[in-house]
């Protein structure tokens, strides 16, 4: 039996942007089981609270998204016991460790020229769509694993909101679910006491000065037009979702009513 997760979400110490997906509804009729599927942030500073809490779920496997500078950066996962831990890196929504490099180190006329004038939001819109033509490969392992025996499961990057976010939606669009429902979901990481905290070196007041925040937001935002790319990527390269689902990922019909057996009321 998997725990019933109360209504009232817990907010974990050192683990940001923690949330069940259950309660969200499909086209038809049905709804994603509490207690089976749950994103969050890194698990690298996680409190042994923290830790207490996510053994308590009952979980079969974490999947983490992060690729090795970001493990570099936070650190290993924190150990749960009886836990299967797979990583499987996808692209960085920032391209990578240089880029990264660049935001927490530069100043304020480098990070204009990179930054200013709608290119963060457009490298996060092309991320998105590189995401979802490039690494079908890992989205189909992590689909049939939830459809043979991984449940209960957390997927996270370093902020569970990019990577995992847009894993969690091909899972949610695999289920069926309405697709506002995969909307708000997603939106949910922009809630303050979710989101990534920006760590930028140096102590000068520019550092954090208004204008670096503002050049910086387009990377740390939940935006409906970055999922919206990704499906439309979709709807442009395969035609459709099912399309997609079949050609893609490789789900058959078999497959796919396992996932919804494992994960659906």
């Amino acid at each position: 039996m998997t725990q019933q997760i109360p209504s009232t979400e817990p907010e974990l110490t050192g683990v940001r942007n923690f949330r069940d997906v259950g309660g969200l509804p499909t086209v038809d009729g049905r709804r994603v089981r509490y207690g089976v599927l749950f994103r969050s942030g890194h698990l690298a500073h996680a409190t042994q609270e923290d830790a207490a809490f996510l053994s308590s779920l009952g979980l079969h496997t974490v999947f983490d998204f992060r690729n090795a500078a970001d493990q570099k950066l936070e650190g290993p996962d924190v150990e749960l016991p009886g836990v299967r831990n797979v990583n499987l890196p996808l692209s960085d929504p920032a391209d990578g460790a240089e880029f990264w490099r660049m935001v927490r180190d530069g100043d304020l006329e480098q990070l204009r020229s990179i930054l200013a004038d709608g290119k963060a939001a457009d490298r996060m819109i092309s991320s998105y769509r590189l995401t979802i033509t490039t690494r079908t490969a890992e989205h189909s392992q992590v689909l049939h694993a939830l459809a043979e025996d991984s449940v209960p499961a957390l997927m996270h990057c370093a902020a569970g909101k990019d990577r995992a976010g847009l894993s969690v939606a091909v899972t949610l669009l695999a289920l069926g679910v309405e697709r506002g429902a995969i909307f708000d979901d997603y939106l949910k990481s922009n809630a303050k006491h979710r989101r990534y905290k920006v760590h930028r070196n140096g102590s000068s007041a520019s550092a954090y000065s208004p204008e670096v925040m503002e050049l910086l937001s387009p990377l740390f935002d939940a935006r409906e037009e970055y999922l919206a790319a990704a499906f439309e990527t979709v709807e442009e390269t395969w035609g459709g979702v099912e399309p997609y689902l079949e050609q893609a990922l490789g789900l058959t019909p078999e497959v796919r009513e396992r996932l919804r057996e494992r994960l659906l009321d």
